[in-house]
């Protein structure tokens, strides 16, 4: 069984995603805040964590920089998932090393899709994604 970390301040949101994730065949661990994010990370070394951004203290931009400067952590897949919809700040994220960065609202669905495709790419395929996604985001079409 694969196992997810959600890391997210929003104590109903978590357990949306625990509900859908454990559906999918997940098996869900959490922290409410990203200092302890960062900790259950290290301790558990899940195979994918789903990330939110805007926290308290120590946010996601912290938690992603903190993760993909450890050696255990540095490879560990991150999608970020954010109310914010700027593309500087979904450009950031790839440049700090997200997988993926999608914003809510989203159906549970393109959530379960989104940590598939992520869990099934190379970590060569990862960078070489976040590469082009951080490029895409940066820019912005004015019409």
């Amino acid at each position: 069984m694969r196992r997810v970390l959600v890391i997210d301040d929003e104590a109903d949101v978590r357990l949306l995603y625990r509900v859908n994730l454990r559906h999918a065949g997940f098996e869900v661990l959490e922290a409410d805040d990203g200092e302890r994010g960062i900790a259950a990370a290290l301790e558990h070394l899940p195979d994918v964590v789903v990330l939110d951004l805007m926290m308290p203290r120590v946010d996601g931009f912290d938690v992603l920089r903190a993760l993909r400067t450890h050696p255990d952590a540095s490879e560990m897949p991150v999608l970020v998932l954010t109310a914010d919809s700027r593309s500087d700040h979904h450009r950031r994220c790839y440049e700090l090393g997200a997988d993926d960065v999608m914003t809510k609202p989203f159906l549970p669905d393109a959530l379960m899709r989104g940590l598939a495709r992520m869990l099934d790419m190379t970590q060569e395929e990862r960078v070489v994604r976040r590469s082009e996604a951080a490029e895409a985001a940066g820019h912005v079409a004015f019409g």
